[in-house]
């Protein structure tokens, strides 16, 4: 686990992880049982392992190319996987401690968060050349993008800032102040909200109309790390590494309306198909866990690789793809929800 308190640290966030607290009224059971779990074992399988660079830890898919983007924590490159062959088919050098990924499926660009450098590195889909170096706040670490408006968001862990940056200039457009040690974020641009961790036990909403705080969310435990959205049932996924839970916040109201308890040893990187109302989460100790979106319960666990931190799905591919820090590699999950049997052996 040495790695991964040394990522976290990233974030004298560990350092600012209060214990939980208990919120009984809210808490939804996740604990794998009967029958749906049984048949989600059954839909979720592992389909490759993939060698890439050192400390693999932020990861984004682009579905229109079939490409995979991961962050090497220790190697200052990011990986290119082909999703058709499963392979690496190219390794971009970028900017210092590279950590969070995003991409833009509309521009086929990519976004990559150097912690070490206080830069972005936008880098085409087309070429896998960076095209730009952006300066943002200090050790910036969480990254998202918001295709519709074509505006990015990077959050500085210590600035209390999230820095917006507009994709066409490719310059910072706008930051955001939202409070102590912010580290995950994630956009949903059918409300142009943007959802943002902190050190704190509050969620930060943003508008990204105004780029201005419009919300906190109070979750149920000392402090948040990784955060998802599922635009079509407007809801929110936020992960909690000591709290070992998720909270489930309801984008309309901006309150929590499940806490889900597995039983994993961790929260961290958590991503959402929207297709299948199906949320992943990778725990830190071997486990990917998939959880129902309907039902905010834990239905099946997954083992992959060494502690997985990052996590991102390709819903058109049916594929969920999981960064093993500690074993160096990225490991690869089909869906098999809809498929025939014989394509899913």
């Amino acid at each position: 686990m040495a790695r991964i308190r040394h990522i976290i640290m990233a974030a004298m966030v560990v350092a600012a992880f209060s214990p939980a607290t208990t919120a009984a009224a809210a808490a939804a059971s996740g604990r794998p049982a009967g029958n749906a779990a049984r048949s989600a074992v059954g839909q979720v399988r592992v389909k490759a392992t993939i060698p890439v660079g050192r400390q693999p830890f932020g990861i984004a898919t682009d579905p229109r190319t079939k490409r995979i983007y991961v962050a090497g924590f220790g190697s200052r490159t990011m990986s290119v996987i082909s999703g058709r062959t499963d392979t690496v088919v190219a390794r971009v050098r970028v900017g210092r401690i590279p950590a969070g990924v995003a991409t833009d499926p509309r521009t086929n660009t990519i976004y990559v968060a150097g912690e070490g450098s206080d830069t972005v590195s936008v880098i085409s889909g087309r070429t896998d050349a960076v095209v730009a170096t952006i300066h943002v706040g200090h050790f910036p670490y969480g990254i998202a993008t918001d295709p519709r408006t074509g505006m990015i968001y990077v959050t500085n862990v210590f600035r209390r800032t999230v820095s917006v940056i507009s994709g066409r200039t490719n310059t910072v457009a706008a930051r955001v102040r939202v409070g102590r040690f912010p580290v995950g974020v994630a956009a949903d641009p059918r409300t142009d909200r943007i959802y943002v961790t902190t050190g704190s036990n509050r969620v930060a909403v943003i508008s990204g109309r105004t780029n201005t705080v419009v919300a906190r969310v109070r979750v149920p435990f000392g402090a948040a790390l990784a955060v998802a959205t599922d635009p079509r049932t407007d809801t929110i996924y936020a992960t909690s590494p000591r709290g070992r839970a998720v909270a489930v916040i309801s984008g309309r109201t901006n309150t929590v309306v499940a806490i889900i308890h597995g039983g994993f040893q961790a929260a961290f990187g958590i991503a959402a198909d929207p297709r299948t109302n199906t949320v992943y989460l990778a725990d830190g100790a071997g486990k990917t866990w998939v959880i129902s979106g309907r039902a905010n319960t834990v239905v099946a666990t997954v083992r992959v690789g060494s502690e997985p931190l990052g996590v991102a799905t390709d819903p058109q591919a049916k594929a969920i793809y999981v960064t093993n820090n500690g074993g160096n590699t990225v490991t690869v999950l089909t869906s098999c929800r809809g498929r025939a049997a014989a394509r899913c052996r």
